[in-house]
């Protein structure tokens, strides 16, 4: 039995979010039932780096899984992308350790955030969020250097999650600007249920105008889940890159 390790690209937007769910279509099951196709019936579990929302994205997310085939990891990619529908896409494959784990391993993950303002894209619409008025970049740059560090992100993560731990490290969150084109960088050792999606939604009413950047602080600082703002739509959100202490993939 090995172990093999994927990087996993997918278009979200005809989703129900990457777990299963009941009578709903979903990135995992997808995964699974390709599987299932390659081992001839046998029931083969998949484990991911996280789960992603309905209609949410990915250009780098990690899954693991076990194998008694005796496939090259060169063509793991093959085997499965010939069973999987064109929506998913798997990357890169890598034999491992069995002491890995995609989730419980990852050092950190970088997430994206696409928006478009001021003038709407139809060709982009499942892939960035429209927002039909100026944004203050230099505002939200200044807003989002209060959540760099090690915080309690309470007031940043859905109030429906079960999590008690959510102090978090949040590395980085870059705001690059391109014509109309607003990219989110954030990267951080883990992030709490709708997190980076909260903290986009927080931005986005500093940058209308609606918060002084300095607000951003005392949002942290009151760790309630009220104080920041509205929860950004799934289709903008990219799970971007997930990297572990030891490189899996060769690149």
């Amino acid at each position: 039995m090995k172990r093999i390790a994927c990087k996993v690209s997918y278009d979200g937007t005809n989703y129900s979010g990457y777990q299963v769910q009941p009578e709903k279509r979903t990135v995992q099951y997808e995964l699974e039932k390709a599987l299932h196709v390659l081992h001839k019936g046998a029931q083969i579990k998949v484990v991911a780096s996280g789960r992603t929302d309905a209609t949410v994205h990915a250009r780098g997310q990690v899954i693991h899984f076990d194998s008694p085939l005796n496939i090259g990891e060169h063509q793991w990619p093959k085997a499965l992308n010939a069973c999987l529908p064109n929506d998913i896409r798997i990357l890169e494959a890598a034999i491992v350790e069995n002491e890995f784990h995609a989730r419980y391993s990852v050092r950190e993950k970088e997430y994206r955030y696409k928006v478009q303002y001021k003038e709407t894209n139809v060709f982009t619409r499942n892939f960035q969020y429209f927002v039909p008025y100026f944004l203050d970049i230099s505002a939200m740059r200044e807003a989002a250097s209060y959540l760099v560090g090690t915080f309690d992100f309470s007031s940043f993560c859905a109030a429906n999650t079960d999590v008690k731990d959510k102090i978090r490290t949040v590395k980085k969150i870059d705001v690059m600007h391109d014509g109309n084109e607003l990219t989110f960088v954030l990267v951080g050792n883990g992030f709490l249920y709708n997190m980076v999606r909260i903290i986009v939604g927080t931005l986005l009413e500093i940058g209308a105008g609606k918060r002084p950047p300095s607000e951003m602080k005392k949002i942290r600082n009151g760790m309630k889940r009220e104080l920041a703002g509205k929860t950004a739509p799934g289709h903008g959100l990219y799970l971007w890159d997930v990297t572990y202490d030891t490189p899996i993939f060769k690149g």
